[in-house]
């Protein structure tokens, strides 16, 4: 069990961030066991032929058989517009000190194809997940990060409408909040606590965990949580269509109402719609001005979500 300790301060400064280093980090416990992670199988099924190209023996150095990867790997986001480049940079600049003892907290030693240079073994792992970015990641990542986008929103929502003890209490099952204290129950034996003394906690969504993980060192507070929205992010949606409510909007942006009881990006529609982006975009620029969807910039995203009288509209049309 891991507790941070929060103060009355620590409470009310929460923060969320988005890190594609984690992602690509986490993303290594799918490779090794996609039957683990069902959600994913959409995007294992489609990386598979990258995936075979990819310099395995160094990814694999990463991660153990407890899917347990270095806390290099997993660094603290300063926000929700964390760069990759800015995480890569980082990342080679980690001290010798911390690089092997980030390694040996994972396996129990520094496995043989880090060893000698720290230097040149950090080149050869941003090397490795450049090229898993690259192939993998780059031609999916508008909707991977518009799912992680749309779960920042709704968390922040949650605090704004119940609290931040509330929001803390819905992330994950293994994760509880009470007078101060952020439990985490982790697969890691033993107990740790945490104060975190005006350092901030960093909420994180990722598509890689299934329940709840943090850091295995003392580093920054971080807690990574499976962002909600995941199941429909590798299958075509097939458009609601209530005559009624088609007959006055259209099949497509019926469907598009109906869909967005939860905040989401023209990208992520066009992907679950089958709808080219162009056209998403119109036929939610309609709704929008007809009153039927607010929207709001998220980082280089906008969002969608059903307004109060798109609501009305559609609970009318089920009554």
């Amino acid at each position: 069990m891991l507790r941070y300790l929060l103060t009355e301060d620590d409470v009310g400064s929460v923060r969320f961030g988005i890190s594609p280093l984690c992602e690509l980090g986490l993303s290594l416990r799918a490779i090794r066991e996609p039957a683990r992670f069902p959600l994913q199988l959409g995007w294992l099924r489609r990386t598979e032929e990258a995936r075979a190209r990819l310099d395995m023996t160094t990814l694999d150095g990463l991660i153990d058989e407890r899917m347990w990867t270095p806390d290099f790997l997993n660094p603290r986001p300063s926000s929700p517009l964390t760069r990759l480049d800015d995480e890569f940079a980082a990342l080679l600049a980690t001290p010798p000190e911390v690089f092997r003892a980030d390694l040996i907290a994972v396996h129990g030693h520094v496995p043989e194809i880090f060893a000698g240079s720290t230097s040149a073994a950090l080149r050869r792992i941003v090397r490795a997940l450049r090229q898993l970015a690259e192939t993998c990641f780059e031609p999916y990542w508008p909707r991977m990060r518009a799912v992680l986008e749309a779960d920042v929103v709704h968390r922040g929502r949650q605090i704004a409408q119940a609290g931040v003890a509330a929001m803390l209490n819905g992330l994950s099952s293994r994760i509880d909040y009470d007078h101060g204290v952020v439990s985490v129950r982790l697969a890691t034996a033993g107990d740790r606590e945490q104060a975190i003394d005006g350092n901030g906690l960093t909420l994180v969504p990722t598509m890689f965990t299934r329940r709840a993980s943090a850091p295995i060192g003392d580093g920054p507070p971080m807690i990574l949580y499976s962002a909600r929205g995941q199941g429909a992010l590798w299958e075509n949606e097939p458009v609601a269509n209530p005559a009624a409510l088609a007959a006055v909007l259209g099949d497509t942006r019926a469907g598009l109402l109906s869909a967005l009881g939860a905040p989401a990006s023209s990208t992520e529609l066009g992907v679950r719609f089958g709808v080219t982006a162009s056209a998403v975009n119109q036929h939610l620029r309609a709704l929008r001005d007809a009153g039927l969807l607010v929207s709001t910039r998220y980082g280089h995203s906008v969002l969608y979500l059903r307004s109060e009288l798109g609501t009305a509209l559609l609970e009318a049309r089920t009554g």
